[in-house]
């Protein structure tokens, strides 16, 4: 449970970030709503994206992994459709603010997962319980 919390925790501060950064993405909603929003974009990201890479993969190998950009572009954009459908207040206004906004997103994510140990953590079904 503890990785969960602070897995979406790092995708609401990453793109918190994105949102301070890149002019063409907004937030205007209540603190809790971003919350919303980055427990919306690790359900993208764990259920639609896996799929979206599945059959993109022949455009990942040709492009040596440069199409993984497009698709991470793809999933905010597509948060940001989900958090309007939810009245979340997340808003990317054109493809380039997404793709400048998932690259920030990216980077962040990563860097908060090294920080944080959330690479380390790993869950144990024998022994329900999660050790580093």
């Amino acid at each position: 449970m503890s990785y969960l919390i602070l897995r979406v925790m790092i995708n609401a501060l990453s793109i918190v970030v994105a949102v301070k950064l890149v002019d063409g993405i907004t937030f205007s909603g209540e603190w809790w709503k971003m919350i919303i929003v980055g427990a919306v974009f690790g359900i993208v990201n764990s259920i639609i994206k896996p799929l979206v890479q599945f059959f993109t993969i022949p455009f990942i190998v040709l492009t040596l992994g440069l199409f993984t950009l497009i698709i991470n572009t793809l999933m905010l954009e597509l948060t940001a459709a989900l958090s309007g459908t939810f009245n979340l207040g997340f808003r990317i206004s054109g493809f380039w603010s997404a793709f400048w906004g998932a690259i920030i997103v990216s980077i962040v994510s990563m860097l908060l997962s090294w920080i944080t140990g959330l690479k380390r953590m790993r869950y144990y079904k024998n022994t329900d319980k999660w050790q580093e």
